[in-house]
């Protein structure tokens, strides 16, 4: 019963986050990013489980299917949603908060291969724009920002916006933004 109330909860997050979708069957069946995060849930699984070759062969699986590679070993909140995943990379020792919504092409990455933590924490509530490169084990605080192809390195507080090579952090607002209204044509004057 969780998982099936997790997967609703999976759809119902693209929704919110996606003005693309239309409707929970098809979001089911072709949303390559909700794919990768359920079948990252059974590696995980299999992690925890110490059957750490055929949590690595189920990943590895994942990745050809969907483009997007998440090690068993991360740990990833909920509602977490990653928008046309192609080319995703997410490191064993990367955390993820709740709300976090990833777009193409974003790599959690590390700066070092010795066995301890090395890949970045992402707070609640924080948005990594296409392209982006957050490298090491840096924490990127709650309700933040990163810009589209942003090289981050360093630590941000909440409600941070980073952008630039290497990243620049600014403050942001503290309370979140509106939603938008995909369906106002005003919008895109």
């Amino acid at each position: 019963m969780a998982l099936f109330a997790r997967t609703r909860e999976d759809i119902a997050t693209a929704k919110r986050r996606d003005p693309a979708a239309r409707y929970g069957f098809e979001i089911w069946l072709t949303y390559s990013g909700l794919h990768a995060i359920w079948g990252y849930r059974w590696a995980h699984l299999l992690w925890r489980l110490r059957l750490r070759l055929l949590a690595r062969i189920h990943s590895q699986l994942v990745r050809f299917l969907t483009g997007v590679e998440i090690h068993p070993a991360a740990t990833i909140g909920r509602r977490f949603f990653i928008d046309h995943g192609m080319g995703v990379v997410i490191g064993a020792t990367s955390e993820i908060g709740d709300d976090v919504m990833l777009y193409h092409g974003v790599t959690l990455g590390g700066r070092t291969s010795s066995n301890e933590k090395r890949h970045p924490t992402l707070g609640d509530d924080v948005v990594v724009g296409t392209g982006a490169v957050l490298l090491g084990p840096i924490t990127i605080g709650a309700h933040s920002i990163v810009g589209a192809q942003a090289v981050v390195v360093t630590d941000a507080p909440p409600y941070s916006v980073l952008t630039g090579i290497p990243a620049v952090v600014r403050p942001r607002a503290s309370t979140p933004l509106p939603e938008l209204d995909y369906t106002d044509p005003g919008i895109y004057i």
